[in-house]
């Protein structure tokens, strides 16, 4: 893995797949998600030395809003991570952090032509049946609806037939893709592969220098996409999760 940026992506991903609310409630930061996934809904650290009293308190504060306990454990937390272990808590959906040169990604060659992506916003009732059936269902819509700054989703067409769906914004510099899907019939066909191209020429004309993506460790195929484009490995993270 090269130089460890999993702080500075971390923000990326509040700010291109936010949650409903942001709560600052030292030494953590609660999300309240709205059902959005655990990206949005997880509490994460403002700094160590977290006592067992701070994390009965953020127990207590996740459970008032309706969402089980969730911590989001990055580098740096070494210590949380053993006490919620000791508390029961279970690793779940250890993440990959990916990067690359969006000007780089943007030039790279598609296989065939006739794989395209076409930037829209708002997404198309065709984008949202892909969504759905990817289990990308309403609530992780409104999460995309929530961005503030430079965002598109991406219609991906494959022979003149849909051929996929994805999501990307854009924080400072740095473009993240979210929630790509790929039609089972497009998939192995380089769909996938021209979708990234297409968002990176995408980010790029809103004048990124960078295009990433959070993967989870499991996603093989998502994984083997990043890294055969270029991409490099520069964060980590996982999840703790609570009865």
């Amino acid at each position: 893995m090269s130089a460890d940026r999993t702080p500075e992506f971390m923000a990326v991903v509040d700010a291109t797949w936010p949650p409903a609310e942001i709560i600052e409630a030292a030494p953590f930061l609660l999300r309240r998600g709205g059902g959005g996934g655990k990206r949005v809904s997880a509490a994460s650290t403002l700094r160590g030395g977290i006592t067992a009293a701070e994390i009965d308190a953020a127990e207590t504060a996740m459970r008032a809003m309706g969402q089980h306990p969730l911590f989001s454990i990055r580098p740096g937390d070494e210590e949380l991570d053993t006490e919620l272990e000791a508390r029961g808590y279970e690793v779940v959906d250890p993440v990959w952090v990916y990067t690359m040169s969006a000007p780089a990604m943007a030039a790279l060659p598609k296989r065939g032509e006739e794989r395209v992506s076409v930037p829209a916003w708002e997404p198309l009732a065709m984008q949202r049946e892909i969504w759905e059936a990817g289990g990308i269902g309403p609530a992780r819509i409104a999460v995309m609806e929530r961005v503030e700054g430079a965002k598109t989703s991406l219609i991906g067409r494959f022979d003149n037939a849909p051929g996929g769906t994805a999501f990307v914004a854009l924080s400072g510099g740095i473009a993240m893709l979210h929630a790509l899907e790929v039609l089972a019939e497009a998939r192995g066909k380089g769909m996938g592969r021209a979708m990234m191209i297409d968002a990176a020429k995408w980010a790029v004309s809103q004048g990124a220098q960078e295009f990433s993506v959070v993967v989870t460790k499991a996603n093989a195929g998502g994984n083997a996409l990043y890294r055969s484009l270029g991409m490099e490995q520069v964060g980590q993270y996982h999840y703790r999760q609570g009865a």
